[in-house]
């Protein structure tokens, strides 16, 4: 017979008759990311009596005594509780049963097999599985995202075609850490310099479908912090080598009482990379705490600073991409171009609970980026430096006697951005002299406000069907301080740009069909920001008739369980209408303007199943499959005289095959393989170019044993393109040549490469 909360209210009724008041208390939450877990089972082993946790992951037992905690898509978990205690219990969720666990995506928590959009997780076991040094690999298996990797310091992410056109880096996606913005005022965005192993799990929400995240055309991608694990302390240390003078020292620290945890996290990665002018040197340094003050008010911090010297290659002609991958681009070579950065983010979170229905919390936050870039046509130097806040309140209420919740919040920050522009000279000097510093060419500080509110309720029409309707509104603003000294040669270029305010609703159904499937649909709005360097034109001016990409998208989907749950599978059809489509015209060899110049269409499908082979107490073995296919064309696209509407888009693959195997067995042995196969793509707008279609498939093996009682070994070896495959990593869209040259469209990727390892995990 099931649980139902009136038997669960009698029952606590009766235990205050016969054993008296209850001391012992507590709640249960999701360990990666704080998500109060409700209907979690928690059953006495010494007399079988159950108890259940309430909305707010709240729970009270009548009498001491070893319990289990269980819930469907979890681990279970035993803990011994002791009277006149308050306790926290924290449970990992169980990656056989993704469609089971509760995700956070839009603030109101749900299972994500009832969640109106499509969202794909990737766990912690996920990115171990990989070689924790590019996060491209574990990206590249999700459908529908595609990460493009040049170098590891040279990526750019698209989801659903969104962000493909962007140049250089990421654009048009919007991601947090936590709860802190990586997104800029401008809508740019880096993720790929975290820390891997500071990580715990990324929720990756496509599409337009998150009001309470922006909007973003393209969708959200959620990384979320590894928590400090309560109760338990431990030193876990790594270190790996690899191929093209590959190193990685790493060391995790974790510290947690009843109430506290405590993480830290430091990391050294080197490489001299497969091309010349590669090298690469990172560190990073990451602390994340949370502390459940009482049963109230929870408290987390969040800081990570990184410290980044890269070497850039750049992209190639086709002649030097078939024929010499490893060399860099000549000019690139000759002025030895890098970045050297370093950047931070810092976070405080307040969770408060007011009371069984209102729960409220508030995020303040800092960022700052300071980089220093020579390029062959100038030396960059850049200062940013953000502060904001981002707070809703959560609450649950009864509208005719069903359940709504709901979620009504806002997310505010400033943007100060300083440049400057330098001459290099390093054709002045001998060779191998690399940059050097000349006279200014132009001095910015610009200004950027972002303000994003949002409302997003979700209402049990009935037991089986779920009303999500969303709502965001967008403002945002740039000014322009031209501080370089005006004349003839350099008109000044200060002004501003205040957008239209953009709502952006929408709204989705879930139905649950049968106990192992559910159907979702969705129509949502979404938008994507102008940078302010896209703005000007080549006389200084701001085009103020420059307008952001827009667009509807339209989702159907499924998820759902077979063959006695060891089967979990999702499907999404959708269509993505976007206009005044922003195309970046080059003007010059560093020189590029934006234009708003027509209509995409974005049709796609995306597929996922795991099945779970074989589970026994001594092994068990699962597989993977995931497909996207996708249909993106120009609707409506002049550029110029150019006529290229029909054409499929640019920089974006006609469809993405993975398949993996995964076993793990008790005697310690372990081992993933996957393969993944990329189709062709577009590389300019007339579709006369297209790069080759390629496979890579990718393995590691490892061994887990205990040396001692508290001490665990763990030696892993990787196999990366395993058939030593030549493909494009990257591509350069539209690339032109000056002065002669070809146009250098390509980004080569590595060739087969190792890596090799063990890390120590000591408990105290």
């Amino acid at each position: 017979m099931p649980i139902t909360k009136k038997r669960v209210l009698t029952f606590f009724l009766l235990s205050s008759v016969f054993f008296g008041s209850s001391q012992i208390k507590g709640k249960i939450t999701d360990l990666d990311n704080n998500t109060h877990l409700q209907a979690v089972s928690i059953i006495n082993l010494e007399n079988k009596m159950v108890y259940v946790s309430d909305d707010d992951g709240a729970f009270e037992v009548s009498e001491r005594g070893v319990y289990l905690f269980e819930k469907p898509g979890y681990i279970s978990k035993t803990t011994e509780l002791k009277t006149n205690a308050y306790y926290i219990i924290q449970l990992q969720i169980n990656t056989s049963e993704l469609n089971e666990i509760v995700i956070n995506a839009y603030n109101v928590p749900k299972k994500i097999k009832q969640s109106i959009a499509s969202i794909h997780i990737i766990s912690n076991e996920d990115i171990e599985r990989g070689n924790d040094i590019n996060i491209v690999n574990i990206l590249n298996r999700t459908p529908g995202v595609f990460m493009q990797s040049g170098a590891l310091n040279t990526n750019r992410i698209s989801i659903r075609g969104v962000g493909s056109r962007n140049l250089f880096g990421t654009a048009k996606i919007r991601a947090y850490f936590g709860d802190i913005p990586l997104t800029s005022g401008n809508g740019e965005t880096t993720i790929e310099d975290f820390e891997l192993n500071s990580i715990s799990r990324l929720e990756i929400i496509k599409g337009s479908s998150s009001s309470t995240y922006g909007a973003g055309l393209g969708g959200t991608i959620h990384i979320m912090p590894k928590n400090g694990y309560l109760n338990q302390s431990e030193i876990y240390s790594k270190f790996s080598i690899g191929s093209f003078g590959l190193t990685k020292a790493s060391i995790n620290v974790n510290h947690g009482t009843s109430s506290n945890g405590f993480r830290a996290i430091y990391s050294n990665t080197q490489s001299n990379g497969y091309r010349d002018n590669n090298q690469y040197n990172r560190q990073t340094f990451t602390i994340h705490s949370n502390h459940f003050l009482d049963n109230k008010n929870e408290l987390t911090f969040l800081a990570s600073y990184v410290d980044l010297m890269a070497f850039i290659p750049s992209s190639v002609d086709e002649e030097t991409y078939l024929n010499n991958p490893k060399k860099a681009a000549f000019t690139w070579q000759q002025s030895k171009g890098f970045e050297d950065a370093q950047r931070a983010v810092f976070g405080l979170s307040w969770k408060h609970q007011y009371n069984t229905i209102v729960k409220h919390i508030t995020s303040v936050f800092t960022s700052f980026r300071n980089a220093y870039e020579p390029r062959p046509f100038n030396i960059l130097t850049e200062h940013t430096l953000a502060l904001g806040i981002r707070t809703r309140l959560l609450g649950d209420y009864k509208l005719f006697n069903k359940k709504m919740s709901w979620t009504l919040g806002g997310e505010f920050f400033n943007d100060f951005y300083k440049y400057k522009t330098f001459e290099n000279l390093y054709e002045d000097f001998p060779e191998g002299t690399g940059s050097v510093k000349g006279n200014q060419l132009s001095n910015f500080k610009e200004k950027r406000n972002y303000f994003n509110g949002f409302l997003e309720t979700n209402y049990e029409l009935s037991e089986k069907t779920n009303l999500s309707l969303g709502l965001n509104f967008n403002q945002t603003s740039y000014h322009l301080d031209d501080k370089f000294p005006i004349s003839s040669s350099n008109p000044d270029q200060s002004g501003a740009f205040k957008f239209k305010s953009i709502f952006s609703p929408k709204i989705g159904i879930s139905q649950i069909l049968s106990k192992h499937l559910n159907i979702y649909s969705n129509v949502s709005h979404g938008f994507s920001p102008l940078t302010l360097t896209e703005t000007l034109l080549p006389d200084g001016q701001i085009n103020t008739d420059l307008k952001p990409e827009t667009g509807w998208n339209f989702e159907l989907g499924m998820r759902g369980s077979a063959i006695n749950n060891k089967l979990q599978f999702s499907l999404a059809l959708y269509r993505l209408s976007i206009k005044n489509l922003l195309v970046s015209r080059r003007t010059a060899e560093d020189e590029f303007i934006g234009i708003n110049a027509g209509k995409t269409r974005h049709d796609g499908i995306e597929l996922s199943m795991n099945y779970l082979w074989i589970e026994k107490t001594n092994i068990s073995i699962s597989s993977f499959i995931t497909y996207t296919l996708n249909k993106y064309t120009f609707r409506d696209y002049m550029d110029g005289d150019n006529e290229y509407s029909g054409n499929k888009l640019t920089g974006v693959p006609s469809d993405v095959f993975n398949a993996g195997l995964i076993m793990d067995s008790k005697s310690g042995l372990y081992g993933n393989i996957n393969f993944q196969y990329v189709g062709a793509m577009p590389i300019t707008d007339s579709n006369a170019r297209f790069s080759d279609s390629y496979s890579l498939t990718n393995l590691k093996v490892g061994y887990k044993t205990d040396l001692a009682k508290k001490l665990e070994l763990n030696l892993f070896f990787g196999l990366n393109n395993s058939f030593d495959t030549a493909y494009a990593s990257q591509i350069l869209i539209n690339a032109s040549g000056f002065n002669g040259s070809a146009p250098r469209y390509y980004y080569p990727g590595n060739p087969i490469n190792y890596y090799t390892g063990l890390n120590l995990n000591y408990m105290f």
